[in-house]
């Protein structure tokens, strides 16, 4: 009796061992896979997943280079823009708006060339240019990162497509009937391409997705400001053109038209006086 015991103890000490090292077999097998030959298993769709995730990381990067404060509407601009419509140097402002690279200069660019090419115009003409063109500069702030979303929502799209390619790939097999070792490892093939190509594709959506909140937050905090700066310079150039108004005499020499340099025309002489005549 002892001896069966000591038998079958044997014999189940030997099978948990063989299986041990089937397992650690196994685990230094796909521990030896890396991520090339992961990319490889995944299938023809991950080369348009691997040109997503390229797009999508130049995409943050740029984002995060260009879509800044100074970029929008910076502290130096409407400092020295406040300070040229408090003088009236219009002209001098043009000029200034020309040389930044931000939008708040191109909407101050946009309204004085409509004041300077139509100065009757009354100021609500003004005001709506002003308005137009806040509108332009942020709606193209806010399409700019439209691309990332759509990064973010095809990506998986595309996952999805190769988890469908890769299934069909494996019932393709299953219909052939045969279950031999050379079939069932083609059948494990076309699983794994399937969940391989999904793990891609929401690897790549959901972090662009995330990124593309992220810059959509600061985008419309930036023409939040932008709209406040262009209320801003918009009160105070019409409080300066109403004092211009007023008082036409009151401005700098670079706002001078050739009227105002113009020479006195000299009257006729028949309007000269009586007692200079023969002079």
């Amino acid at each position: 009796m002892k001896c069966r015991l000591f038998s079958a103890a044997g014999l189940f000490l030997t099978a948990n061992a063989a299986l041990a090292a089937e397992a650690v077999e196994t685990e230094s097998l796909s521990k030896q896979m890396n991520f090339m030959e992961i990319v490889t298993a995944g299938g023809i769709m991950m080369y348009p997943l691997g040109l997503l995730s390229v797009v999508g990381v130049v995409l943050v990067l740029i984002y995060l280079l260009t879509i800044r404060r100074n970029a929008v509407v910076s502290d130096r601009f409407m400092d020295a823009a406040e300070a040229m419509i408090r003088k009236r140097d219009y002209l001098g402002l043009i000029g200034y708006c020309h040389r930044r690279n931000e939008c708040m200069a191109r909407v101050t660019q946009k309204t004085l060339d409509f004041l300077t090419k139509y100065p009757a115009a009354s100021f609500g003409g003004v005001r709506e240019v002003a308005e137009a063109e806040g509108s332009r500069q942020a709606g193209l702030l806010s399409s700019r990162i439209t691309y990332l979303a759509d990064v973010g929502a095809i990506a998986p799209m595309v996952g999805l497509l190769g988890t469908v390619l890769g299934m069909i790939k494996s019932f393709l097999e299953i219909s052939t009937g045969d279950v031999t070792g050379v079939r069932q490892m083609a059948l494990a093939e076309g699983v794994s391409e399937a969940l391989i190509t999904t793990a891609a594709g929401l690897m790549i959506g959901i972090p662009a997705l995330v990124f593309y909140s992220l810059f959509r937050g600061r985008v419309q905090k930036y023409i939040a400001e932008l709209e406040a700066a262009a209320t801003h310079l918009m009160a105070l150039l019409h409080s300066q053109v109403e004092r211009q108004q007023n008082s036409p005499l009151d401005y700098t020499p670079a706002q001078r038209t050739r009227e105002d340099y113009a020479m006195p025309v000299p009257s006729p002489m028949s309007q000269q006086r009586e007692d200079l005549r023969g002079v």
